[in-house]
């Protein structure tokens, strides 16, 4: 009876973590399309209430091309790719083909000139083409700074096994309750941490997010191995 238990438990946390696994794709691109959403509904507020101080969609040309520039300057290399830059801009030169050129949004934004609601449209729809411009910029950034991430998940599982360690053999208190909770956090502060960098509607220098995400990360996957059970 206990054989069998242990037999069901096994096979249901295997179970759950190759569904984990195939989920995780599509959490990521339900953030990113989130993301999006969120940011260009701030910008639109941003323009009507008139928030960033210049006309039109300038506010969101002008952050997409910092985001573009920081790009440019500091991510020369890459562990992921030969040459990030043009691997960067040949990314998002695609997307923009399918998603504005194609569909015949940009040639409308470009051609069509006007008073009254056909140039305030054509604000909202140049700065929805800005946003998500901008919103995929920094995804191509996460994208080539995912190895910090995995850096720092191997610095804290290693720093959590030695402290493991200390404990077991120091006869330590045991804690499910932290255990639970901290293994519990890690995913949801990962993708929490994503969605509000990817929604900021004003250029912020990658590092400042990525370095303090990446070590919060890291310090989440230390805490839940160091308090994993002593015995199996």
């Amino acid at each position: 009876m206990a054989e069998d238990t242990r037999i069901k438990t096994a096979e249901k946390k295997r179970s759950g973590l190759v569904s984990n696994l195939l989920s995780l794709p599509f959490k990521i691109l339900t953030v990113v399309l989130v993301s999006i959403l969120v940011s260009v509904s701030i910008e639109w507020a941003g323009i009507y209430f008139a928030w960033w101080g210049l006309p039109g969609a300038e506010h969101a040309e002008l952050v997409m091309r910092q985001e573009m520039r920081w790009l440019d300057s500091n991510f020369s290399r890459s562990l992921l790719v030969s040459e990030p830059v043009t691997f960067a801009g040949e990314l998002l030169a695609t997307v923009y083909d399918w998603l504005f050129v194609r569909t015949g949004i940009a040639g409308w934004a470009v051609e069509t000139s006007g008073s009254g609601w056909v140039a305030t449209l054509k604000d909202y729809v140049l700065a929805a083409m800005y946003v998500t411009l901008m919103t995929l910029t920094r995804c191509v950034i996460l994208l080539l700074t995912s190895p910090l991430f995995l850096l720092a998940a191997l610095v804290g599982f290693v720093d959590g096994l030695v402290l493991r360690d200390l404990r077991r053999f120091g006869a330590g208190r045991e804690s499910a309750f932290i255990y639970h909770h901290a293994k519990r956090s890690v995913v949801p502060v990962f993708m929490v941490g994503w969605l509000i960098y990817l929604s900021l509607p004003f250029a912020i220098h990658p590092n400042l997010f990525l370095l303090p995400c990446a070590a919060l990360f890291g310090f989440l996957v230390a805490v839940a191995t160091s308090t994993f059970k002593k015995y199996l």
